[in-house]
């Protein structure tokens, strides 16, 4: 069977099973299966061999049973970074993109001295002393960090950064970490645990207190009761844990928003990825919190989307909710 005959059947097969966009779908399994890119398949037209037919078949049966085809092919494309993805990770979003863009406006902005040359990590286990420059003038945390696409972005177009990441699942962690592997950047460290709990006992045993140029954070938003309404490539495959934001949906940022002022530097920025008709309920955490400057950005297709907060002189540190998380 030709690449083509197969690209004809594959689109038919996915269709049926309710696929948006079946063909090309169809044709990015079939393309990653032969090694080739698409255009070489539509070209040359490459007759398939038997055992990559079967590995066909095999892909598109998992697509047919709505299995994510990022987690089918195992990676997708952010930033312009290849992101490795499977089960226990969130795919990463294209308004996530949106994100990383503010941010790298914003720390654009802010004046910084000369950057640092990027740090050499000493082997795989643990974190070693000279992974860490206490005086690190642009440190960046990401909260949440899933794939650690959002980290990678920064510190991909930062190489001076230090940039942290966070997350409560280990098997996020882990894939973040190869995600560093995978596109060579290594002024990265992630760690498992709670929000800024990592963070805060790292420096703490180092005699310091963390403090971020930037906390940015795509945390879990879904409304619990909405969760069973989403797609089945999201509530049937992705974690539950990464998306599930409580009732109302606004669980991590009651404990996000008034702790990241205790780890914030002065004129520091704390940037969120936000739900549909969030916006007023995180403005107003933010301004009983103390925040004063705040602000709102819309994303393509006009969601209120990106919230900002700047601590100045006068944001001060509050004691941090406590509040469970899911």
């Amino acid at each position: 069977m030709t690449a083509l005959e197969k690209l004809r059947n594959a689109g038919e097969l996915l269709e049926k099973y309710g696929i948006d966009d079946a063909e090309r779908e169809a044709e990015i399994i079939i393309s990653h299966c032969l090694g080739i890119d698409r255009l070489y398949l539509h070209r040359d037209n490459p007759e398939i061999p038997g055992d990559i037919l079967i590995k066909m078949d095999e892909f598109l049966k998992r697509r047919a049973d709505r299995e994510p085809l990022q987690y089918i092919i195992g990676y997708t494309e952010f930033y312009g970074l290849k992101i490795m993805v499977g089960p226990g990770v969130l795919v990463p979003r294209p308004e996530t993109e949106l994100l990383v863009e503010e941010a790298i406006k914003i720390v654009s902005r802010q004046t910084l001295n000369p950057p640092l040359p990027p740090f050499t990590k000493e082997g795989e286990e643990g974190i070693t002393q000279s992974q860490i420059n206490l005086t690190c003038s642009l440190r960046i945390l990401d909260l949440c960090t899933g794939t650690g696409c959002i980290a990678l972005a920064l510190a991909s177009e930062f190489p001076g950064a230090e940039v942290f990441g966070t997350d409560i699942s280990g098997t996020a962690i882990k894939y973040a970490q190869e995600n560093a592997r995978l596109n060579d950047i290594v002024n990265t460290i992630f760690l498992e645990g709670t929000l800024f709990d990592p963070v805060k006992k790292l420096f703490a045993v180092r005699g310091k207190r963390f403090a971020a140029a930037l906390i940015i954070a795509n945390p879990p938003y879904i409304k619990t009761d909405d969760i069973r309404n989403l797609q089945p490539e999201i509530k049937d495959w992705e974690p539950t844990q990464a998306l599930d934001g409580g009732q109302d949906g606004l669980d991590y940022y009651r404990q996000i928003i008034p702790e990241a002022k205790n780890y914030l530097k002065e004129h520091g920025y704390l940037i969120l990825e936000i739900g549909i008709h969030q916006a007023k309920e995180i403005k107003k955490l933010a301004l009983d919190a103390g925040f004063q400057n705040v602000s709102i950005v819309k994303d393509f297709a006009g969601i209120e989307r990106i919230f900002f907060a700047k601590k100045d002189k006068r944001t001060h540190p509050c004691t941090p909710l406590k509040r469970g998380l899911k």
